[in-house]
């Protein structure tokens, strides 16, 4: 049963927020609507969903982040994390899932637990899907979406129907995308997969990383991955070499181009300019 703060059990609720906040310090929580939670810090966005029969997860951070994580949990909710649905494989995301798998169970798109295979990570989802699927439990349903390749080619786009909410995972970013090609990453299937995510009747979306944002942001998200093709497609058709990739795609009015160090600049944009390069051969 959810906590709820009473007379009698003030005590009790302020010592279990002490020990959420003991320890490393390095995450905090943060109520998103009822009965949905935000666990930010080091490492992906974790969503926690709260039901009366025990608590979904979305994503759980690095591996030294389990105790933090199940502290934070227990400051809003009496009752254990029954199941963990993995956005991607990426090590801030997935990390702690062989802790969790010690008593609840991960479940990822198929091709997510393949890369979690493949790059020798721990915790590989003992259930996985491949278009869609569900968890119910105390009464709540929460969705998860496979709708192509995007941050990397095993994303899943969670959803919460009855509070309007979806979990990006890093499909959406609150400062610039990083395009995982390693890892099946493809900036033309992300605008498709952003443009599917749109069909899901939200209006609060929690990102891979940031604060939150609204249906808005991720309307302004896809159309600046758009503008960054184009961009980048006129470049090449202008006779652009790679070497010359990083320094001309940066644009005052494309917020991705201007963070010296993003994972964007550093790590995206070679790919990006072989990918379309490769389109318009």
């Amino acid at each position: 049963m959810i906590k709820r703060l009473m007379q009698g059990g003030l005590a009790l609720s302020l010592m279990l927020i002490s020990l959420a906040l003991w320890g490393q310090g390095r995450l905090d929580i943060q109520g998103v609507k009822e009965g949905l939670y935000m666990i930010t810090g080091a490492g992906g966005n974790i969503g926690v969903r709260l039901t009366e029969e025990g608590v979904i997860l979305i994503d759980d951070k690095f591996p030294q982040d389990f105790e933090e994580i199940q502290s934070l949990v227990a400051s809003v909710s009496d009752l254990p994390v029954k199941y963990v649905i993995n956005t991607h494989h990426h090590g801030d995301h997935s990390g702690s899932n062989a802790s969790f798998l010690e008593f609840a169970e991960v479940v990822a798109h198929k091709n997510a637990r393949d890369n979690i295979i493949r790059n020798n990570q721990d915790g590989a989802p003992r259930i996985v899907f491949v278009d869609e699927t569900a968890v119910f439990l105390g009464g709540v349903e929460v969705q998860a979406h496979y709708m192509g390749t995007g941050h990397t080619n095993g994303d899943a786009v969670v959803y919460f129907p009855d509070l309007k909410t979806i979990h990006g995972g890093d499909l959406l970013h609150t400062t610039a995308p990083f395009i995982d090609y390693g890892n099946g990453g493809s900036s033309r299937g992300w605008v498709s997969t952003l443009n599917g995510m749109l069909t899901l009747d939200f209006d609060t979306a929690i990102p891979g990383h940031g604060p939150l944002m609204d249906r808005r942001d991720v309307v302004n998200f896809r159309n600046q991955m758009e503008t960054i093709r184009q961009r980048m497609t006129d470049l090449i058709r202008d006779g652009l070499e790679p070497g010359g990739a990083l320094d001309a795609i940066r644009d005052p009015t494309l917020s991705w181009t201007q963070a010296e160090n993003g994972l964007f600049m550093t790590r995206s944009v070679t790919g990006l300019f072989v990918e379309i390069a490769t389109e318009i051969e």
